[in-house]
């Protein structure tokens, strides 16, 4: 079987959606949207298969095509990309991955966008117990090659409760744990587009069996699960 791919023609049209971005043109266009939808739902459903392959893939999301307006200044209704998420299967493997396809802005994103206040608590008292092998996860050479550095956004001293002199403060402050890497529309549109994701987001699991291993213990080391 051929593996799906993400056609110039997707991204002409969310080009020409960028530019005519009004409910008139795109009931005008919706069969071709449709069209498009369908393959680009094709793509994510394969790279599904090739995920689960080597983790353990509960849900995929393709996100729609409309915007929520309600609390936003852009009233613009609808995305100019195609975004879709995976999530890993129950409580004992964490993390997520995300795929986002745009013209000119296509990136894979995985980790942690908006852990709960008790995920985010017990990641933070890990990183104040002891860092290293955190930083020696994240750091590795053939890990870096791939996703670079830890990004997200972070409070500007120091979480209540710990110390902003701490020396790994850098870390703790954080309130997101993302790795990123971006793709040329070239990557996006190429035959192997499939597999150099899968690559991608296989690389990334010795930082999710770790924080797998973290937000499934308590600071003694003893499993939470039932």
């Amino acid at each position: 079987m051929q593996n799906p791919k993400i056609t110039q023609d997707i991204f002409d049209f969310l080009k020409a959606l960028a530019k005519n971005n009004n409910k008139e043109w795109f009931e005008k266009n919706k069969p071709i949207f449709k069209q498009h939808e369908s393959s680009v739902k094709s793509f994510y459903a394969g790279l599904q298969e090739h995920l689960n392959i080597h983790d353990e893939i509960e849900k995929m999301k393709l996100f729609r095509i409309y915007r929520d307006v309600r609390f936003s200044k852009d009233k613009t209704p609808y995305k100019t990309h195609f975004g879709g998420s995976f999530s890993r299967l129950g409580a004992r493997l964490r993390g997520g991955y995300y795929l986002h396809l745009k013209p000119g802005d296509s990136f894979a994103a995985v980790g942690f966008w908006e852990p709960n206040k008790e995920d985010l608590f017990r990641i933070r008292k890990e990183l104040e117990m002891d860092a290293g092998e955190f930083r020696k996860v994240i750091n590795d050479k053939s890990f870096k090659q791939v996703w670079g550095d830890l990004v997200g956004e972070g409070v500007k001293t120091a979480p209540k409760g710990f110390d902003k002199e701490h020396p790994d403060i850098d870390l703790i402050r954080k309130k997101q744990f993302i790795f990123v890497r971006k793709f040329s529309d070239k990557q996006v549109h190429s035959a192997d587009f499939i597999k150099e994701v899968d690559k991608s987001f296989k690389a990334v699991r010795p930082y999710f069996d770790l924080m797998s291993d973290v937000l499934t213990t308590n600071l003694n080391g003893e499993s939470i699960l039932d």
